[in-house]
Formats: C-alpha cells, sequence, structure tokens
C-alpha cells in the first residue's frame, strides 16, 4: 500500500502546483474514516482507496481526481456525508464521489435491478465529468485484482459476470485497453477457471518449448526496418487467455487451430513512419489477405489509432502486427485518460462524448432493468462498421446495423421520420445489414412514426430505446384516447351536470396527479366505471345493482389508433373494416378487438366488453382466407394473378395441407375493407383453378 508521502509525492512530480495540504487531508479522512474496517483479504480497508489513488496517479490525473478516489467509499461505507465532504474539499470532489459511490444493496432488488440502477447512477453522473468513469474504472479494477479472497463463490461470479458486461466494454470504449484487458482477464478466471487454466497452461507449455521466440521475432522485425532507415521500437507478447479463448467461440476451432497468437507492436515516430514501416513488413513477409485495418486514416469511435496486419513468418506462423506512433500508444493504452493529464491552466476536455450522449439518451428511454441493460450494452459493445452519409459524414456501428441505425444515429429525429432508405443510391428495406463503407441516404416523411417492427432489425441500443419510448408514447396516448371516449359514456350517465372542480376531486379520491393519467387508467381497466362515478358524484353508483348497469351508449372508434399498441385484431378471426366488432378489456392491458361472431368471444368472460366501430377513413387490415386449388400447374400463379388484379397484397401463404387432388393453402391478405375481401373471394370462387375458398 502507498504511504501518504508517497502518494503525494508522485502527484507533485506531474502537478508541482498541487495542493500538497489539501491531498494529506484527503489521505488523512479516509483512513480516519475507515478506521478499523477491513477488506476480505484481511488489509485494512483504506488500503483500497489509496490504491486506486495510486491507480490514477499512473495516468498523471489531476488533484481533485486523486482526492475523489481517496474518498470514493467514505459516504457508503462510513458516517461521511457528501455535505461534509463539500465542506472539507469542494463542490467538484463532492459531486464526483456522489457519482463514484455504489447504491448500498437493497435486498429487494434482483440482481438485474440492483445493476441496472447501479449503471443509471454511474452514467448519469459520468456524463457531466469523464472523471467519475475513471475513477470507478480504477475502483473496479483493484476489486477485481483482490476478487480471489471473497469467499463465495456465486459472488465472485456475479462480480465478474459484471465486470465483464459493462465496466470492460466501458473501459474499451473510452480506449482504456489496459484496464479492458486486465478486467476480462481476471473476470474470465472466475467465470470460465477450466478454460482459463488450460489455455495459461497451452501457453507455458509453447512459451517452454520455444524460448526466446518472441525476442527473436521482434529482433528480426526491428532489423528490417532499420535496414530502411525507420528508427522504431518493437516488443511482442503473446495475446492474453481471454483473447484466445474469444477467437476460439467465435470461429469454433481448437487451441491448436489460433495460429495467431502472437502480437507485436512497432512504435515509430510520426504517421508517415507508420505507412512506411507497413511497406517494410509486406515486402518481408507475406500478409494474410482481409487481415490489413487502417484506423489511422479512420479511427476507432473511442479515438484508437493504428495500423493492424497479420503476416505469415517463416511461411509456418502467423504473427499479429499493430504499428503505431508513441503517441497514439499512449492514447490507445489510456484512452480519454490520457487527455486529462494535469494542466496548470486548468484546460479540460469536453466532459461530454457522442457515444456518451447516446448513452444518457437511453437512460432516458429505458422502460425497465432489463431493457436498460440490455441497450447499454449494445451501446458499449464494439465490434464496429464504418458509413457514410451522401454529404461524407462518418458513422460508426455495430456490425449487423441497418439503415434504422444508421438513421437514429445520425439524429433520434431522422430515426423517428424513416421511411425507406437509399444504400449506395440503390432503394432497400430498412432492415437491410450495412457493409464496411456503405453511403446511407435515409428516406423520410413528415407522417411517419417509429413502427414496433423495427426492433426485429434494430441493432444498436440507441435505436431501439428511441424506438421503444416512441411506441410508448403512441401506445399511452391511444389508450388515454380510448380511455376518454369511455370516461365521456360514464359522465353522461351521471344524474348531474359536472364541472372542472368535480374533475379535481375526483382525480384526488382516486389518487392520480393528472387527468391523463387517469384515462390511461380507464383505457386500461385498471379502475370500473363504478369508480369513477362515485369520485365524480359520491352515491351516483352507490344505489344500481350491477346487473341494472347501463350499457354502452354509442360504439367507440378505432380511427387513428395504432393496431398493435392500443389495441390489437384478434389472430383469432382476423377482423377488417365492416365486421362488426367488439373488444375485449382487460387490466393493464390493450384492446383485443373480435368480429362479433368470433367463437373465441365465450373466453372473454372475464374481460370488460366494449363496443367498437370502424371509421369511414379507417386504413385496412390483414384478413385471412383458405383456398383449396388442384394439384395442376399453373393454380397457384392463377391465385397470386387474382390478388394482383384485385390489388391485394400477400402478407404470409402456407401450404397446410397436401392431400391429391387439392392442396390447401392458408393466406393473409391486406385489404381495404369487408367488400375488398368478400370481392376477391368470390373472384377465387370463380376461376377454375380454385375448388373452395372461404374466410377463416
Amino acid at each position: 500500500m502507498l504511504r501518504q508521502y508517497e502518494l503525494v509525492e508522485r502527484v507533485l512530480a506531474y502537478a508541482p502546483d498541487a495542493d500538497e495540504a489539501m491531498l494529506n487531508r484527503a489521505y488523512v479522512y479516509t483512513v480516519q474514516k475507515h478506521g478499523s474496517q477491513k477488506r476480505a483479504s484481511g488489509d485494512p480497508y483504506f488500503s483500497h482507496p489509496v490504491e486506486v489513488a495510486g491507480l490514477m496517479t499512473e495516468l498523471k490525473l489531476d488533484q481533485e481526481t486523486i482526492m475523489t478516489a481517496l474518498l470514493h467509499d467514505t459516504v457508503e461505507d462510513t458516517l461521511a456525508t457528501t455535505a461534509e465532504i463539500e465542506r472539507l474539499f469542494g463542490a467538484n470532489v463532492a459531486r464526483m464521489v456522489d457519482g463514484v459511490t455504489k447504491l448500498s444493496k437493497i435486498e429487494t432488488m434482483t440482481e438485474n435491478e440492483r445493476a441496472a440502477e447501479n449503471l443509471r447512477k454511474f452514467l448519469l453522473a459520468m456524463s457531466e465529468d469523464l472523471r467519475v468513469l475513471l475513477v470507478k474504472l480504477a475502483d473496479r479494477l483493484h476489486n477485481m485484482r483482490t476478487l480471489h479472497f471473497i469467499r463465495s463463490a456465486d459472488k465472485r461470479r456475479r462480480i465478474a459476470r459484471e465486470t465483464m458486461e459493462i465496466y470492460a466494454p466501458l473501459a474499451q470504449r473510452v480506449g482504456m485497453y489496459e484496464y479492458m484487458r486486465e478486467m476480462q482477464m481476471l473476470a474470465f478466471q472466475q467465470l470460465e477457471p477450466d478454460a482459463y487454466a488450460t489455455i495459461t497452461g497451452r501457453l507455458d507449455a509453447i512459451r517452454a518449448a520455444g524460448e526466446g521466440q518472441v525476442d527473436a521475432i521482434a529482433l528480426q522485425i526491428k532489423q528490417s526496418l532499420a535496414e530502411a532507415d525507420l528508427r522504431v521500437e518493437v516488443a511482442g507478447r503473446e495475446k492474453h487467455p481471454y483473447s484466445i479463448w474469444k477467437k476460439m467461440a467465435e470461429r469454433h476451432v481448437s487451441f491448436e487451430q489460433i495460429s495467431d497468437i502472437m502480437a507485436f507492436r512497432v512504435l515509430t515516430e510520426t504517421d508517415e513512419d507508420c505507412y512506411a514501416a507497413l511497406g517494410v513488413l509486406h515486402r518481408t513477409w507475406q500478409m494474410i489477405p482481409g487481415r490489413f485495418k487502417d484506423y489511422i486514416s479512420t479511427p476507432k469511435i473511442n479515438g484508437y489509432k493504428s495500423l493492424h496486419s497479420s503476416l505469415i513468418y517463416n511461411n509456418a506462423m502467423r504473427v499479429e502486427v499493430q504499428i503505431k506512433t508513441r503517441d497514439m500508444h499512449r492514447t490507445n493504452e489510456f484512452g480519454l485518460a490520457a487527455h486529462w493529464a494535469y494542466k496548470q491552466g486548468g484546460e479540460r476536455p469536453d466532459g461530454q462524448v457522442g457515444w456518451l450522449r447516446d448513452l444518457v439518451e437511453i437512460l432516458d428511454s429505458s422502460n425497465d432493468p432489463e431493457e436498460l441493460l440490455e441497450n447499454t450494452r449494445m451501446a458499449m459493445y464494439q465490434d464496429r462498421l464504418f458509413a457514410f452519409t451522401p454529404k461524407g459524414a462518418l458513422f460508426q456501428l455495430p456490425k449487423g446495423a441497418t439503415p434504422i441505425d444508421f438513421a437514429f444515429a445520425v439524429h433520434t429525429n431522422l430515426g423517428a421520420a424513416a421511411v425507406g432508405a437509399k444504400i449506395n443510391g440503390r432503394h432497400v428495406p430498412l432492415r437491410t445489414p450495412l457493409a464496411n463503407g456503405d453511403v446511407v441516404e435515409i428516406i423520410r416523411s413528415r407522417t411517419s412514426e417509429p413502427q414496433l417492427s423495427w426492433l426485429s432489425f434494430a441493432v444498436t441500443g440507441k435505436a431501439r430505446a428511441a424506438i421503444r419510448r416512441a411506441v410508448r408514447q403512441k401506445e399511452r396516448a391511444d389508450i388515454a384516447a380510448i380511455g376518454r371516449k369511455l370516461y365521456e359514456e360514464i359522465v353522461e350517465r351521471l344524474p348531474t351536470k359536472i364541472g372542472k372542480k368535480a374533475l379535481t376531486e375526483a382525480l384526488r379520491r382516486l389518487k392520480f396527479n393528472s387527468e391523463d393519467e387517469m384515462l390511461v387508467a380507464i383505457g386500461q381497466a385498471r379502475i370500473t366505471d363504478r369508480q369513477v362515478m362515485e369520485a365524480l358524484v359520491p352515491g351516483s353508483a352507490a344505489q344500481v345493482p350491477e346487473e341494472d348497469w347501463p350499457r354502452q351508449q354509442r360504439a367507440i372508434a378505432v380511427r387513428g389508433l395504432s393496431p398493435g399498441a392500443a389495441f390489437k385484431l384478434a389472430p383469432c378471426c382476423h377482423p377488417v373494416p365492416g365486421d362488426r366488432i367488439v373488444g375485449l378489456r382487460r387490466a393493464g392491458m390493450g384492446v383485443e378487438v373480435h368480429s362479433i361472431d368470433c367463437l373465441a368471444l365465450a373466453d372473454g368472460v372475464d374481460a370488460d366488453w366494449i363496443d367498437l366501430s370502424w371509421d369511414a377513413s379507417t386504413d385496412g387490415a390483414i384478413g385471412r382466407i383458405r383456398a383449396e386449388l388442384y394439384n395442376r400447374p399453373g393454380t397457384l400463379a392463377e391465385m397470386a394473378g387474382i390478388f394482383g388484379r384485385n390489388h391485394a397484397n400477400v402478407v404470409n401463404l402456407e401450404m397446410t395441407q397436401r392431400e391429391n387432388p387439392f392442396h390447401t393453402y392458408v393466406v393473409d391478405l391486406e385489404v381495404r375493407d369487408l367488400a375488398h375481401l368478400t370481392r376477391i373471394l368470390s373472384a377465387l370462387r370463380a376461376s377454375d383453378a380454385v375448388a373452395q375458398a372461404d374466410r377463416i
């Protein structure tokens, strides 16, 4: 553990103007507050914040960050308060300590809820000041280094899983690869102990059999570059066990089939030297096609720059080479932390970066812990491709991303208005996967809205969160619209007219904060008509027996409501405009729309029935038919021709029975209304290709 004077001397070595007295006070404060507390290892608890502060000095971070590291556990684990820290050490330090502080364990919360709430608080604090992230990553790294002292295997695995899924990707996104690699290695050791032991054993055996091989290859690379008058540093290493295991899993290969276990780093003076060194290496050894990546001309989203190439060494061994300048190397290893080195002028980089703004937007959009964790992990993991706008702006997206992901990456409003896309000038559906280097143009409409179906092909966390938020807002508005119409019916049944004061009192009695909240509750059947009447005019419903309860006076039109949001068309009867329809309303659910003669209505005795009607301007729906075709060439084409001539789009077609001389098909068709569907059935029945056609 660092002694007090050693820590202060480290800070003063790179920040001579730092307040030595303040640093000493923070050190003494954390020692006093943690007192006799012990860690699982048996060490004094204050050794942990001191070691975290030591990690921060290795990154040459400023005085406030060092103090935050020293104090980061005092509020949670001692009697210290945020107000006291602000009084003693300043508002900035207090704010950062509060951001880094972990939430106390809440026994009633599930593991995912704890992780999500912890992540939510942390990301919001991080969005204001990235130093919060740097301290938190150092805190997690030191905890991982001492994880083996925890006796509970389940707890070790939980912490390791959280590290692998949240903190290692966060370290990667800010370019702190040293932290990321060590976290992954330590977490891998806990999560896959057998695989870890096997791979490290194999690496030890290779190292023993080819003793000095890494150094020999590094020397040969350096000599080849020196002959070309390039002054470089070359270092070699074996890839760490988790990297090898991940490659084995992704490629579905054994350890023996992994050939590029060795990696070499070449450090040059300038960007030009990087490309010159690459040319020398490609002329000296054969490169492996498809394994070259230029992250200098197109850096990763976290600022990582380097040239990557894989070579075949001595006609047998594959080795990976990374070529970068010394400045690039420091930034690559420590990422954003490299920009936070102490500056006397007090200059600081922008605390907000683009991907971090996306994460904060996801926080606002996510509805539950599972959704937050899913979307955040999607936003943090980084297997990237590059796509361009028609004007040349570059956007990085995960592999498998589609134009809808691209649209939301450009701007949330563009994604919400998307109706189609052009990739490299060619019209494509929004679900088309993007390729590296694609030029993407989004086609939009002012009347377009995000569709629930987009979630089936949206990949990025930002897009999925925005789609879910828009769908929820539309669903809430539609449910409130149904609730308003039902509320108006209830008001008409009252024995007297009411004013605004009665509504205000009703909201108070029903414990709703707003009229909209009440309307949603009515639409979702969370409160009954009788409860609403009693709240509006006390005593008005008490004397009415249930069997004499007045029926709905007029049908509610579904015009303007979104199928799938406030209501869904029942798959059992596939109602279309023109059918007599009724709605089943169950508590907490949307309205399910059935045709009045649907047999499934017999199962709806526990639901609240609503009289519904189609509006004249209601859009079409999907009707389902069963058609028996004669088993001879051309009959299916004849049926498809009937659909085309009647301007009906086939949504789904399935052969359900094949029994000579007939083939039976079930077809889902987009139709305007009942008359449209009836004309299609008449045309099918009149065709010589069709033996029988019926609606189902």
